[in-house]
């Protein structure tokens, strides 16, 4: 009696530990792929443009053919405001940085503005034409009605296909 549970235990463990190994073979071979470049999980996701809500992305764009970066943003917080810096940066070892950056201060409610970075260093960042980057921005402004002593922050990032 004993015999016949140890031959049917048997049998489930070699079944068992047969799809164990066709599972290791499988992330094996998933591991190769990716390791060589062939499968780049970033090519997988979309491009994207997230801001908080008191900032709308219209549109968005990186450019490392004419190394440049342009935005298009629309005031959602209902009021004027001021904007007193935009800075942007990336996640790599060199930081995304532009040597001339838009200026923008007045800005009425739900106007949409344009903004474009010029000579930026996109070759030392890594950025290339066809791959993915990922640019962060964050504003720094204060409502018209107020003064700058009440600034208030938003950060974003544009995951984007470079051109």
């Amino acid at each position: 009696m004993f015999k016949k549970s140890y031959k049917k235990s048997q049998a489930a463990l070699e079944f068992l530990t047969t799809y164990a190994w066709a599972f290791l073979v499988i992330i094996i071979m998933m591991g190769a792929l990716t390791y060589f470049g062939i499968l780049k999980p970033s090519k997988i996701f979309p491009d994207r443009c997230n801001f908080g809500t008191e900032v709308h992305c219209v549109d968005y764009r990186i450019d490392a053919t004419a190394n440049t970066f342009s935005l298009r943003l629309k005031n959602s917080i209902g009021e004027p405001i001021i904007v007193d810096s935009i800075t942007i940066s990336s996640e790599s070892a060199t930081a995304y940085a532009c040597s001339s950056a838009p200026t923008v201060t007045d800005w009425g409610s739900d106007e949409t503005k344009d903004l474009a970075w010029s000579s930026c260093n996109s070759a030392a960042t890594g950025f290339k034409k066809g791959d993915k980057g990922k640019v962060l921005v964050t504003m720094t402004y204060h409502l018209a009605k107020s003064s700058a002593t009440y600034k208030h922050e938003v950060a974003g990032e544009v995951f984007s296909t470079i051109t």
